[in-house]
């Protein structure tokens, strides 16, 4: 799920989400960024009594709105104070759990507003982290899975900086799914990359707002990813009323 964006939700889906999510009993719970409005304490207070309420394990990354917009000193000198004492990391983390392996980065730079960037040393992680050993045991391994606010593969004004680096360490990795939110309206899709002449496909799966009242003409929704060995599955979860249900589902062969 991502775009929270708490200090302007809707009460109901902030009360609902968590059992609707529970309810697929999750190996794992991603959140991409956008989880507060504004940086506010305030905000990060509900946003950690929020998550809390999710099934663990977490993994949890910030995004452009995690990071202080009104206090100059705070957004260039101390960043992710606020969101590092909400929950305990900058964003860059990595989870090994049976099954998948998650690794959460910070696309958030401090002197950008909106766009996002991944660092050469981030896109080294995705392969020294997500790459397997054996290059002939990917079809055995666990899902390789990377976390992130901004999505990778927007072109444009609102290309990632940093795009090509990213795109090389996703193909030498071979990691099957790409986990973003930042737009605000869900998307899945199947992406072909290429580098230093090989081809790699992975699953994009952009997530909606959850629960902000900052919609752009789609309803509040999470994404319940669904992985087996012949395929992925992805179920778009709307909020109806009170409770959600699934709207949309894609499924990509493995």
């Amino acid at each position: 799920m991502s775009d929270l964006h708490l200090g302007a939700h809707d009460p109901v889906a902030v009360d609902t989400l968590p059992a609707d999510v529970a309810a697929a009993r999750p190996t794992l719970t991603v959140v991409t960024g956008d989880i507060t409005m504004r940086a506010r304490v305030g905000e990060f207070e509900r946003a950690v009594e929020l998550v809390a309420r999710l099934p663990e394990p977490r993994l949890v990354v910030p995004g452009n709105h995690d990071v202080p917009l009104d206090l100059v000193v705070s957004r260039f000198v101390r960043p992710y104070a606020r969101y590092r004492a909400a929950f305990g990391t900058d964003g860059n983390t990595l989870l090994r759990l049976p099954g998948v392996t998650a690794l959460g980065l910070n696309s958030m730079p401090r002197w950008r507003w909106k766009n996002g960037r991944v660092t050469g040393g981030q896109a080294n992680a995705v392969v020294a982290t997500l790459g397997p050993p054996d290059p002939s045991a990917v079809e055995h391994g666990p899902v390789r899975l990377l976390a992130l606010h901004h999505p990778p593969f927007v072109r444009g004004s609102a290309r990632l900086v940093g795009r090509a680096g990213l795109v090389a360490a996703l193909v030498d990795a071979r990691v099957d799914l790409v986990l973003a939110g930042h737009v605000h309206i869900p998307r899945t899709r199947a992406v072909d990359l290429a580098h230093g002449g090989r081809g790699h496909r992975l699953v994009e799966v952009v997530a909606g707002t959850a629960t902000s009242r900052r919609t752009r003409g789609v309803g509040r929704s999470w994404s319940l990813i669904v992985v087996d060995d012949r395929a992925v599955e992805v179920r778009e979860r709307h909020q109806c009323g009170d409770g959600w249900r699934t709207v949309a589902t894609a499924r990509f062969d493995r």
